[in-house]
């Protein structure tokens, strides 16, 4: 699939299949949490929840139907060794419930992330924020958007808002990770004269660079690519950039020997402007 084919109508077909697989996913997360959740480790003692599971069940089984020749690699199929051996150029990434512990611990800031990869890069990308009501979108040639959304009638509400990057002269504004921030973390925030710090779980770190409400979001612990996919579509439609230590864009598909450690994120830092590294 050519990267060019995402300006046209068929472009934002895509971004609504993934729009609506994300919306419907939230819903079940919310009904799961109403219900009560059963809880496992997984082999590196991170849980998973039945709402994980039956979250990317539903997502999977939705985009399957509607574009059967993309591939997917969502995080519990792939925790659990069910990857395509040959994904190709275009393929789905899909973290059906990210911020587990949030959720687990009755925060809000838990999400729904699904992107389209094409040659190494995001080009499409949904976020659903079920508990705060909101879904954030993306797409390459177009633009980034957040609009209100009712989980219960699986729709959205009103009109939606264009995204943009705010760019001041220096980073003013950082968010981190509640979870996982680190002596790297808070050492890059004191060297870039960092004036404020927001903490937050989930790739709603992403979302708020997009929307302007922070310049950068350094991230030097462990992250996989359907953990970044969704939040950097979107931020890089809004005119942000995800890079690496060394300035270049984060790429996606990273393969060697068919485990999930190929799907690992190198550190990275999400910035709303080109500011030096």
């Amino acid at each position: 699939m050519d990267e060019l084919v995402l300006t046209t109508d068929h472009g934002r077909s895509l971004l609504r299949s993934i729009e609506d697989a994300a919306l419907v996913a939230a819903a079940m997360i919310m009904q799961q949490r109403h219900r009560g959740v059963t809880v496992q480790l997984k082999s590196d003692q991170s849980p998973v929840s039945t709402a994980d599971v039956e979250a990317e069940r539903a997502i999977c089984t939705m985009l399957e139907r509607q574009h059967p020749l993309i591939p997917i690699v969502a995080e519990e199929r792939a925790s659990s060794g069910q990857i395509a051996n040959d994904l190709g150029d275009t393929f789905f990434l899909v973290d059906p419930l990210d911020g587990t512990k949030e959720f687990l611990a009755g925060r809000t800031d838990f999400t729904v992330n699904i992107a389209l990869i094409i040659k190494g890069s995001p080009v499409a990308g949904a976020i659903i924020s079920p508990a705060l009501g909101r879904m954030y979108s993306g797409l390459r040639g177009s633009e980034a958007s957040t609009v209100e959304i009712d989980v219960n009638s699986l729709d959205w509400r009103g009109n939606s808002k264009p995204l943009i990057v705010r760019s001041p002269s220096k980073m003013e504004i950082a968010v981190a990770s509640r979870s996982h921030r680190c002596f790297e973390t808070d050492e890059f925030i004191k060297r870039k004269g960092v004036q404020k710090v927001v903490s937050a779980g989930s790739s709603l770190k992403f979302c708020m660079i997009a929307e302007g409400l922070a310049d950068v979001y350094p991230r030097f612990g462990r992250t996989m690519e359907w953990d970044t996919a969704a939040g950097d579509a979107i931020l890089r439609a809004a005119g942000g950039r995800t890079v690496d230590t060394s300035g270049r864009d984060l790429i996606y598909g990273k393969r060697h020997d068919g485990t999930t450690n190929d799907f690992a994120n190198p550190a990275f830092i999400a910035i709303g402007a080109d500011y030096p590294l």
